[in-house]
């Protein structure tokens, strides 16, 4: 399963741990990923995704999971939903 974000397209980060005597060692700041159901009014169809919880909140705030959809930005989001978003652009015209 990849560690990305189907909706905003967040990816892990890398930094140090660093310790009180300032000893660096690798580590990953990993997203908050969670799998949700998100059902969509326009196609009439539900989809289950991989998210961030920030991505939870952002759909949240823009009403419907359709308006985030239509609203977002191509290059983030993944290669199913940018198929989707399509579809879903040609609906509302």
């Amino acid at each position: 399963m990849s560690k990305k974000c189907e909706l905003t397209g967040k990816i892990p980060l890398k930094g140090h741990n660093v310790s009180h005597a300032n000893n660096k060692t690798k580590r990953r700041f990993l997203p908050n990923l969670k799998k949700v159901k998100f059902k969509s009014e326009l196609l009439k169809r539900s989809l289950r995704l991989t998210v961030s919880n920030a991505a939870v909140r952002s759909v949240d705030k823009k009403g419907s999971f359709d308006q985030f959809l239509i609203s977002a930005k191509s290059r983030d989001l993944s290669l199913r939903l940018k198929k989707l978003k399509k579809s879903l652009v040609g609906k509302s015209a």
